[in-house]
């Protein structure tokens, strides 16, 4: 952030760098050379021009008011009318024991009332537009888009329209309200495949909406959080909203030692882990990698959140058992979800947790969305139990272990020799690239998008700087066609980054 005290100093400076010994009108020694506007109106002008000049941003603290007074040689009421003007007109918001701060430039039109001002602290961090951006700019017809995760979507089990249709009109259940826990029958569907009691499984709108939920139950803002690093985009940002201060471990190393440390320095108050096929470098933990975090959680009493979203898309073989599998303490909350097998629309996931804590978390639901969709959770339900969800599994690896062939031959032929290095993933949806030497990842993401192909740029999954040697390219929602379509505009984006360096990387490209 800014320093507010250096920021406003640059706006009291900026008549006097014109030649000007006046700011809107009020002059150094507090005299007014307009009579056309009050005061403490010409002073509000005045630092309205240099927010919508772009030259006291978003989140700056403006200088306390008794100081800004002292420095004009005006009175405090003076400087407060100004302020109280600002805020009134949405650029500025104030909070006792925190300050007064610059808040939004209110767009062309704007309303009679600045909600703006009026939104919550809790609501002020940015809700990510660059992920926004990902998801417009990926929907553009001429796009080719390695940048989101989703499965081939193109497989949908033959049964599900059916199925979704039966429920609608044959099922009372489907158009009336349901409980927040889920269905029963999804849940004990979902028990019987995932090997729990009933109880300990809640049905949410995706897994997401699984990680705000227990976000929300168990963190207080300022209280530290273990995320690895890398780590998923959406969990970065709702542990973000949240307040929380995230500390990094560093998973492709997955170094026990340093985990330890970890725990040891910021006392957190729990572990974020994707454990197996991770989002974004698809690395699992081995199995003895995994008893080592499950013993130091134990140690040090550490809840851990266990994303399993990727579990069942292995292309190698099985991965290690569940962190939840290998828990004998219940100390792993697991999180899963239809989206990485279905389709990221359909919004349905589950939470699988001590029963007390999920009766927790339906309460706190029953603020928002009250449950998840009663069609859908009904012809999942009936999906599991004709075993149609098992078989549409299987054809998935095998479309996905296509696709990511059809990717790394296209790379091997189309992209310049050492510009993208990697390893294979053993299961997952990701590709995970460092760049080779004089390669920037956001450079090479505006290039790209010049060119008519989006990627994730390494930043966007760094909870503290980093990640710009390095990118993520989904290999397995697009066909082999549109894989090799889009490595050939990727090749030529990195083969002219390289011939003609671009400037600055421009972070706000996708905003």
């Amino acid at each position: 952030m800014t320093s507010g005290y250096k920021r406003t100093n640059l706006a009291l400076a900026l008549a006097d760098r014109a030649g000007h010994p006046t700011i809107g009108g009020v002059a150094r020694d507090g005299r007014t050379h307009s009579r056309r506007a009050a005061l403490y109106q010409q002073l509000s002008e005045a630092l309205a021009a240099s927010i919508r000049r772009g030259e006291l941003l978003p989140g700056t603290r403006l200088t306390p008011e008794r100081q800004l007074a002292a420095q004009l040689g005006v009175s405090r009421t003076t400087v407060i009318n100004a302020y109280r003007e600002l805020e009134a007109r949405g650029y500025i918001r104030g909070q006792v024991g925190r300050g007064t701060y610059v808040c939004a430039v209110p767009g062309p039109g704007a309303a009679p009332l600045a909600w703006q001002a009026k939104l919550a602290w809790a609501v002020q961090h940015p809700a990510d537009p660059l992920l926004g951006g990902l998801l417009q700019v990926a929907s553009q017809p001429a796009m080719v888009s390695f940048a989101l995760g989703a499965p081939a979507l193109e497989e949908v089990p033959h049964r599900l329209p059916e199925l979704l249709a039966d429920a609608l009109a044959r099922d009372p259940a489907a158009r009336w309200h349901g409980p927040a826990e889920g269905q029963p029958v999804l849940r004990q569907a979902l028990a019987a495949r995932l090997r729990v009691r009933a109880e300990e499984v809640m049905v949410v709108s995706g897994a997401s909406q699984g990680l705000d939920l227990l976000c929300r139950c168990l963190v207080e803002r300022g209280e530290s959080v273990l995320v690895e690093r890398p780590v998923n985009r959406v969990a970065l940002q709702v542990f973000a909203a949240a307040g929380a201060r995230l500390v990094g471990w560093d998973f492709p190393r997955a170094d026990s030692e340093q985990l330890e440390d970890l725990i040891l320095r910021y006392r957190p108050k729990l572990l974020y882990t994707n454990p197996t096929y991770q989002n974004p470098t698809g690395q699992s933990l081995s199995l003895a990698q995994r008893k080592e975090l499950l013993a130091l959680a134990v140690r040090y009493q550490l809840p851990v959140i266990e994303d399993d979203a990727y579990r069942e898309l292995g292309l190698l073989g099985s991965p290690p058992p569940s962190l939840r599998a290998l828990d004998d303490w219940g100390i792993v909350v697991s999180l899963g979800t239809f989206s990485k097998l279905l389709g990221p629309g359909l919004r349905v996931g589950w939470v699988v947790a001590a029963p007390a804590l999920v009766r927790q978390l339906a309460q706190l639901r029953l603020r928002s969305d009250l449950h998840t969709s009663n069609v859908l959770q009904l012809a999942l339900a009936e999906l599991l139990r004709t075993g149609a969800l098992d078989w549409h599994v299987r054809r998935l690896r095998s479309v996905h272990r296509e696709r990511l062939e059809t990717m790394v031959r296209a790379i091997a032929r189309d992209v310049p020799r050492g510009a993208l290095r990697f390893r294979p993933p053993e299961g997952g949806i990701f590709l995970w690239c460092r760049l080779g030497p004089g390669l920037d990842a956001s450079r090479l993401l505006t290039r790209g998008l010049a060119m008519g192909v989006l990627i994730a740029a390494g930043p966007l999954f760094y909870p503290d700087g980093g990640g710009r040697e390095e990118v993520r390219l989904c290999f397995a929602s697009c066909p082999p066609p549109a894989i090799e379509e889009g490595i050939r505009r990727l090749g030529q984006a990195i083969a002219a980054e390289l011939a003609e360096p671009a400037g600055p990387p421009d972070e706000r490209a996708l905003v």
